[in-house]
């Protein structure tokens, strides 16, 4: 009894759940969660010369390659495989018990991280798979945060909460390029070492203050549509994967078949999984859900522009640090510090319009701000594509505000109208679903924009390598070896921020050239300017398709509910205000 008692007066000394201040304090912490699991992806993005430098692994080199990708791509592939399970576990289990879980995960693998022991193949080996663990807590922060908030908001305030929580998920992983390019500078431990005090601070946090106010419902583990999920939805991103790298003399290996089993494989796995949860009682993935055209045109449009966004993100790296920087006189090595410096403006965007957005859509509707947002990042890639190679920074930089000012507008409308379109009992499952679709759109981004980058440089790469290399003095017969050397490794050498000049030609071929022209050759600015035309070529393709995903994106922001009643986040959706007083929910949801 005294236990009990002990217990009370704790719990007194905290907000509780009915505590008109509680929603900003789950808001707090769940915002915290988002950002620091976002951060986390992007950090390790800009942080991947320091930390192949610091484990003594050339990147560059044929066999390596696979180290860099799951490096780069494991942690975002687990997180879109596990979010809807463990929103699910949410909707059982509670979901501040699986966020509270997720934040002690984050929090002790940072530390594992930060230990690698090892060197060479096997400290590759070491960060690749507890970046995966990790990735295990970030998927509970990322399948929880938002129903969490979702219970403890009214709907009146819900688009502006919601919008706070996704600005920072995004901003996130934009003000990771910029920690990781300061931190890597000096130690490339220490960009696992920041998580762990945010980690601690957090836990501690989520375990006092957060209560689980939403609905539970007791329910059974749908063993096998998760298991079916996590074999498809895998099988299909690594297939995705590999198809970038060389295979068999081809620039690419969509003909290598391991990858064609595993994309064809895995889209027969996830048609099973999709006759599987027509079939049983209480599935983890509730197809019935995409009977409503919100949330299924809010998904869609989650999916497409995350495509562009990543693909965004990618490209503007690669045009940073492999040719602009160096052309502006920016030795390599402080080329990622320096990218995501200059990529400010797009964090900027982002935090301008996120909270900005989500409560004017309170107020006005969300349809519209969702719709406008995805134009308006649509405007920004075309104005890219404008641009020179080497271009003014002012207009580059007025160019990525603005389409950082579009995915502000668009993310937080998107999610309440995600939200707020299904029953409250199946807010975990719903935002882990809708987690999938950006963390998987992520994943595809690399896949679908690598490849279509490559497929442009194959096209003029090798000729221009080998006419700029012979006017430098390299024999016929050495610049024609290097000009027909996959050009994957050229964009990544870019995307890394090395010059593989010294690398591709060897010390025999550069002692004997002349020392001008060996000099030149190993310059910041020979490899630039040898690949600014291949590459803009590339980002012809590149951004034509994200200005496709965005329009598309935006026509599916707009599609109604099939009646009157259903949810648009403001006045004008005439939504019914269901019983439990927080959730505005379409009679055709429900």
């Amino acid at each position: 009894m005294a236990d009990v008692d002990t217990e009370k007066d704790t719990r007194k000394r905290w907000i509780g759940a009915e505590h008109p201040r509680y929603k900003w304090v789950a808001l707090s912490n769940t915002t915290l969660g988002m950002l620091i699991a976002t951060i986390n992806s992007s950090i390790v993005l800009i942080s991947l010369p320091a930390i192949f430098n610091g484990i003594h692994l050339n990147p560059l080199e044929p066999g390596n390659v696979s180290y860099l990708l799951w490096m780069l791509m494991g942690y975002m592939l687990v997180t879109a495989v596990l979010v809807v399970t463990l929103g699910r576990l949410g909707d059982i289990w509670g979901r501040v018990r699986i966020y509270n879980a997720g934040f002690l995960i984050f929090t002790v693998t940072s530390v594992i991280l930060s230990l690698d022991p090892m060197g060479g193949g096997g400290g590759a080996l070491w960060l690749i798979g507890w970046r995966v663990v990790q990735a295990v807590g970030g998927a509970m922060l990322m399948a929880n945060s938002a129903a969490i908030i979702t219970d403890a908001f009214p709907a009146r305030q819900r688009g502006m909460a919601l919008g706070v929580n996704m600005v920072a998920a995004i901003a996130g992983s934009f003000i990771g390029l910029v920690l990781g390019g300061v931190l890597a500078e000096w130690n490339w431990r220490s960009i696992f070492w920041v998580n762990v005090p945010i980690g601690v601070i957090g836990t501690v946090w989520a375990y006092r203050s957060l209560h689980e106010t939403g609905v539970r419902r007791p329910g059974r583990i749908d063993w096998w549509g998760n298991i079916t999920f996590a074999v498809g939805l895998t099988a299909l991103l690594a297939g995705i994967t590999y198809g970038i790298q060389p295979y068999g003399g081809h620039t690419m290996g969509w003909t290598n078949p391991w990858v064609l089993a595993g994309l064809i494989g895995g889209a027969a796995v996830l048609v099973a999984f999709c006759v599987i949860e027509t079939k049983v009682a209480e599935p983890m993935f509730p197809l019935r859900l995409f009977r409503d055209p919100v949330f299924a045109g809010g998904n869609l449009a989650t999916l497409l522009g995350s495509i562009a966004r990543g693909g965004l993100q990618f490209m503007l790296i690669v045009w940073l640090q492999g040719i602009w920087l160096p052309l502006h006189g920016y030795e390599y090595e402080q080329t990622p510090l320096w990218a995501g410096i200059y990529l400010v403006p797009l964090t900027v965007g982002f935090l301008a319009a996120g909270p900005i957005a989500g409560h004017l859509s309170d107020r006005f509707g969300a349809r519209m701000f969702a719709a406008g947002g995805l134009v308006v990042m649509a405007a920004s890639f075309a104005g890219l594509l404008a641009l020179p190679t080497d271009f003014g920074y002012v207009w580059f930089a007025l160019l990525v505000f603005l389409n950082g000012l579009g995915g502000g507008l668009f993310a937080a409308p998107n999610t309440a109208l995600v939200m707020s379109s299904v029953p409250a009992a199946d807010r975990g499952a719903a935002s882990g679903m809708r987690a999938t679709f950006q963390n998987a759109g992520m994943v595809l981004s690399i896949g679908v924009f690598f490849s279509l980058m490559v497929a442009g440089l194959a096209g003029s790469l090798p000729q221009t390598l080998n006419d700029g290399l012979t006017a430098q003095g390299v024999s016929p017969a050495d610049a024609h070896a290097v000009a027909q050397l996959p050009p994957v490794g050229t964009l990544f050498a870019a995307f890394l921020g090395y010059n593989p000049i010294h690398e591709l030609l060897g010390p025999q071929v550069l002692s004997g050239l002349p020392a001008s022209n060996a000099q030149t050759l190993t310059g910041r600015e020979f490899f630039p300017h040898l690949i600014s035309g291949p590459f803009h070529d590339g980002l012809m393709v590149v951004f034509s398709l994200a200005i496709a995903m965005s329009l598309v994106a935006a026509l599916a922001s707009l599609l109604r509910g099939r009646r009157a009643g259903t949810v648009d986040g403001g006045p004008e959706s005439g939504a019914t205000t269901v019983p439990d007083g927080d959730a505005s929910v379409s009679r055709g949801a429900a």
